[in-house]
């Protein structure tokens, strides 16, 4: 096994790809962590994890640390990257160096807690890049160029929304609607309109099968099982995309709005380059039928999904790895250092 020096972590709400030099994504898991709670012992991650959501027994409790794009549990983020460090790099004498991902509408004392966390799952160094900004770079744009780009990244907890060029975030907006706030949509909508309670996890399975933001050309339908509000007992429905599209009004109304404010805050020469360019989506979210289509009847500008969405983050964090031996030490995070000096 041959020693990893890099690696590029793509820390998300809902997942985390883990990228190595060389070798591309080796890792996607999703971010979960379950727990003894009598004894604080970590007992699984990732998918392991992940299938205990919802349906643990007292004493163990299944956990999401990472909450709207930012740490809510330090000890519990720290301790899943470790145990993902270790899969990806098993035991080395030499630490790795950590290039990890962070929505740009992050604060300083979130970055500070992002890299601690790093340096405590076991880096040398950790550096931080924005999630648009790699985004383009993982969806193929060349962001080097004194060219506007526009980049919806859609992912779990946050949706971030900028203007790329000559290698920064010009505008930009991050907003902690996304994949998770159209889960619970869905369960509220479920609530209200058919007395049915469903967990995340069927809401998450009807939005990926049947979830549509844009009227489809033929309505789709799937049975949905959970537990009747009046009676307290088993009872299935039928739900059809177009009731999600009413489940989803809301918290996508919110993102395409955002989309809206950050071109009007664009300068007039960046708006041009990007309705001839398009924009760019990327992230799980933005593979919800019909989103591309919406955005571009609301905006006028050309939409589209770029290929391999949900891992462009992390392919773009790994392209960056490259970036990191031009890094000066102070500097914590690629994609702002252009503006500092």
């Amino acid at each position: 096994m041959s020693m990893i020096k890099d690696i590029g972590i793509d820390l998300g709400t809902a997942s985390v790809l883990v990228y190595v030099k060389g070798k591309g994504i080796v890792l996607n898991e999703p971010s979960v962590v379950a727990m003894d709670k009598n004894t604080g012992k970590l007992l699984k991650v990732g998918k392991d994890a992940q299938a205990m959501l919802g349906r643990t027994p007292g004493n163990i409790v299944a956990i999401r640390p990472l909450r709207e794009g930012v740490i809510s549990d330090y000890d519990m983020t720290e301790k899943m990257l470790k145990e993902f460090i270790k899969k990806v790099a098993g035991f080395q004498l030499i630490k790795p160096r950590l290039l990890i991902c962070v929505p740009s509408g992050i604060t300083e004392v979130e970055e500070r807690a992002v890299i601690d966390a790093g340096i405590q799952a076991g880096a040398r160094k950790a550096y931080l890049i924005e999630e648009p900004v790699a985004a383009a770079i993982g969806a193929g744009i060349d962001i080097t160029q004194p060219n506007g780009h526009m980049v919806v990244d859609i992912g779990g907890g946050t949706a971030d929304i900028a203007v790329i060029s000559l290698g920064g975030v010009v505008e930009s907006a991050s907003i902690k609607i996304a994949g998770d706030q159209l889960n619970e949509s869905i369960v509220k909508y479920m609530r209200r309109k058919h007395n049915l309670l469903i967990g995340e996890r069927t809401a998450e399975d009807m939005k990926i099968k049947i979830g549509c933001v844009f009227p489809k050309d033929e309505e789709e339908s799937m049975e949905v099982k959970g537990r009747c509000l009046l009676t307290g007992l088993p009872k299935e429905v039928t739900v059809t995309s177009t009731e999600m599209m009413d489940a989803f009004e809301e918290p996508v109304e919110r993102i395409v709005e955002t989309i809206h404010s950050v071109l009007e805050r664009t300068p007039p020469e960046l708006v041009a380059d990007i309705s001839d360019n398009g924009i760019t989506m990327t992230g799980g979210g933005s593979l919800v039928a019909g989103f591309d289509k919406l955005i571009t009847a609301r905006t006028g500008i050309h939409t589209h999904i770029a290929e391999d969405a949900v891992s462009c983050v992390a392919i773009g964090t790994g392209k960056s790895l490259d970036s990191l031996s031009n890094m000066q030490d102070g500097t914590m995070n690629l994609s702002r250092r252009r503006q500092m000096n």
